[in-house]
């Protein structure tokens, strides 16, 4: 009967968690409320309430969660092989592979609303930061040291060169659709970007 009880808990706070993204991307956080929470979650308003105390620990709660996705980036910088020949094959892949997780219109409206509560929410808006793209400019970062050690790179700053290479790739689409409202660009400029992006850091950096 216990095992039964936390499994129906768990499947409540997943549906909360998942109406409350919804929302906040919907409305923004001044817009949104625990009610129209609770209405998309089909939870009564005290449910909610039982699993996160305010609309801020909820707020951040989501926010948080997403970093999680980081770990499979994380995973695909740290296993580039040290290997001359295929440098620019690899590269490209994880280039690409940056572009379509970075560009995705949930990630990019979640990067929004973040910002638009940067004031407000600070501390919330570091930890984002810091847990999710930070950590992957640090591997990429550490990688890079390790092909320089292997002298497949040259690097002497392999943090600059972290931001160096992320900062071609998703100068233009980020940007672009940050200041549009929604993606612009297709699957073949992502593409493009992607290639072109890595020729100039190689151009760089090799």
């Amino acid at each position: 009967m216990e095992a039964a009880e936390k499994g129906r808990s768990a499947l409540k706070h997943q549906a909360i968690m998942q109406a409350a993204t919804n929302v906040f991307l919907r409305k923004g956080y001044a817009g949104t409320s625990m009610d129209d929470i609770a209405k998309l979650a089909a939870v009564s308003k005290q449910t909610v309430y039982k699993h996160f105390q305010d609309k801020e620990t909820l707020f951040a709660a989501i926010v948080l969660a997403t970093t999680d996705r980081i770990d499979t980036m994380v995973d695909l910088v740290a296993r580039i092989p040290a290997n001359a020949e295929t440098l620019e094959s690899n590269l490209t892949l994880l280039a690409r592979q940056f572009l379509t997780g970075l560009t995705q219109p949930e990630v990019l409206q979640l990067r929004r609303l973040i910002i638009a509560n940067a004031d407000t929410f600070p501390d919330l808006g570091a930890t984002w930061y810091e847990q999710g793209f930070e950590r992957v400019l640090a591997t990429l970062a550490s990688t890079f040291q390790r092909l320089t050690g292997d002298g497949v790179l040259h690097t002497d700053d392999p943090l600059q060169a972290a931001h160096h290479f992320c900062g071609l790739l998703l100068w233009i689409p980020v940007n672009k659709a940050m200041f549009h409202g929604s993606p612009q660009h297709t699957d073949t400029e992502l593409d493009h970007l992607a290639t072109a992006g890595v020729r100039a850091f190689l151009a760089a950096y090799r």
